[in-house]
């Protein structure tokens, strides 16, 4: 068995891994207007977070500004309202980004949301080339576990390979990916299914890429992974170690990636919100707490540890502060950083990693006989494996034969007495006035050119991501952006 740090990277990416440096610890955030969750970013940082987490409101993924009809009820809800350069401006007030790792979880407008990003940094006096973070931008996730697509999948791919060559000359220590398998996993997945089919995700933008003409140790470096710890803590670990060796194979084998670094599977982890549980709260800070010990057990790089109140509503400062302190216990108390790879050598261990990488392959070779990943979409193959996988989980759950303590097992009786965090209903009105604001006093000339460039570009083949900065410092919103996009490459419709 090989060494941490060495390939297939099945023991860890480092050879200290956490003696050295402990992982990012990110609190996935935001709410409401870009203001307030300036104010919990703050917060979080003066608690210890070490990196920023973004967390986009409906209207902003699906590129509707807030006075869009389908915007009606949403607007700040699950996450921040972005329509323009000016919120971004104020979603990072005070908060230097050459000083900070910012996560933004936004996929089909990520290249908008990037664009904003950037030019926010520049009129601070941070160049690209200082910037570090990741930007989700894994569309194809979206066509089989979350919904929050636009375009079709081949245009989506475009924007994608456009950003992804943009950003390796612009801001090359940037994520330009987030591949994810957490969604995958949260709409019912088993572990084997989320390692493979992240994995034929991942192929499909490797090869999208190299179709594009990019050079493959040119850009995977910068690939990253977003996977899910459940509460099957052993099985959790293991599935950590399987991902990393298969990757390492797939893109020394497949890919004839010669630069060790594109082997190197470097993944962010979130505790899964699918087992909290609105029945008995406080319980899920255990859940919680195991959930995070896996990941750290599996070697991640970055972590999210979810706040007990979420299967209520958004979390509270005090439940945000409670969920990072589990992992500055598990990091500062435990002693497990002490070892890389803990579990490595365990009989057990060892089969199920063996298992769950074997098993995964067997999931890749049959996508890849149907044609490949878009073509398994469009025919609905991977949704209808994590479909089914959920109805025979939730069946077990409902016949007691897997049990969930407080729901099915050891129930209380009355309700919970945790209140819940609650959005002003005002934040709607006041984004409309805002964005209503910002088209009637920036320059309509300049708007408009750049808007016309975008269309223009949207029908050749010049890369997106310089037209999408030029309208985005116009002035040009989310919504008007995404519209220009949809005009040129239509709207996808899920098959029926």
């Amino acid at each position: 068995m090989e060494n941490p740090g060495e390939y297939p990277y099945t023991r860890g990416i480092y050879p200290d891994m956490y003696r050295k440096r402990l992982w990012t610890m990110r609190q996935y955030a935001g709410f409401g207007t870009a203001e307030e969750s300036n104010a919990r970013y703050q917060y979080l940082l003066s608690h210890g977070t070490t990196g920023l987490s973004v967390a986009f409101d409906l209207p902003t993924q699906m590129g509707m500004d807030p006075d869009h009809p389908l915007a009606a009820g949403e607007t700040g809800r699950v996450g921040v309202s972005i329509a323009s350069l000016a919120d971004m401006r104020k979603l990072f007030k005070g908060i230097r980004l050459d000083q900070v790792s910012t996560s933004m979880t936004i996929n089909s407008t990520a290249a908008t949301l990037l664009a904003y990003y950037f030019l926010v940094a520049r009129e601070q006096g941070v160049s690209g080339k200082q910037l570090s973070g990741t930007i989700q931008n894994d569309i194809l996730k979206e066509y089989v576990a979350r919904g929050t697509y636009i375009y079709p999948p081949r245009p989506a791919m475009r924007i994608i390979t456009d950003l992804m060559a943009w950003a390796a000359q612009e801001v090359p220590e940037w994520n330009t990916i987030s591949i994810s398998g957490y969604h995958i996993r949260e709409a019912g997945s088993t572990a084997v299914q989320e390692v493979a089919f992240t994995f034929a995700n991942a192929i499909a933008y490797v090869e999208a890429a190299l179709a594009a003409g990019l050079d493959v140790d040119s850009f995977a470096p910068r690939l990253s992974f977003f996977f899910n710890a459940h509460s099957d803590f052993l099985t959790e670990v293991a599935k950590f170690r399987a991902a990393r060796r298969l990757w390492a194979k797939l893109m020394r084998d497949r890919f004839g990636a010669t630069d060790a670094r594109s082997c190197m599977l470097r993944f962010h982890t979130q505790t899964a919100g699918s087992t909290l549980t609105a029945q008995q709260p406080e319980v899920n800070l255990v859940r919680t707490a195991l959930e995070a010990l896996s990941a750290v057990f599996g070697g991640t790089q970055s972590l999210h540890t979810n706040s007990f109140d979420e299967a209520l509503g958004l979390p509270s400062e005090t439940s945000a502060r409670l969920a990072l302190r589990t992992q500055q216990v598990i990091a500062h108390e435990s002693g497990v950083t002490e070892v890389p790879d803990p579990f490595g050598g365990s009989y057990y261990i060892e089969e199920l990693t063996d298992r769950i990488e074997r098993e995964a392959n067997e999931y890749l070779a049959r996508i890849d006989a149907m044609g490949g990943t878009l073509r398994a979409i469009e025919t609905g193959f991977i949704q209808a494996e994590i479909q089914n996988a959920a109805y025979k989980h939730q069946r077990e759950v409902e016949a007691g034969q897997r049990v969930i303590v407080g729901v099915n097992r050891f129930q209380t009786e009355g309700a919970t007495s945790v209140p819940a965090f609650r959005i002003n209903p005002e934040i709607e009105h006041q984004q409309i006035a805002a964005v209503c604001e910002i088209r009637a006093i920036r320059n309509p000339d300049a708007w408009k050119a750049t808007m016309s460039n975008l269309e223009a570009a949207a029908r050749g083949s010049e890369n997106l991501m310089p037209r999408i900065l030029a309208a985005a410092e116009a002035m040009a919103t989310v919504g008007e952006i995404s519209d220009c996009l949809r005009h040129v490459f239509g709207e996808y419709r899920e098959r029926a």
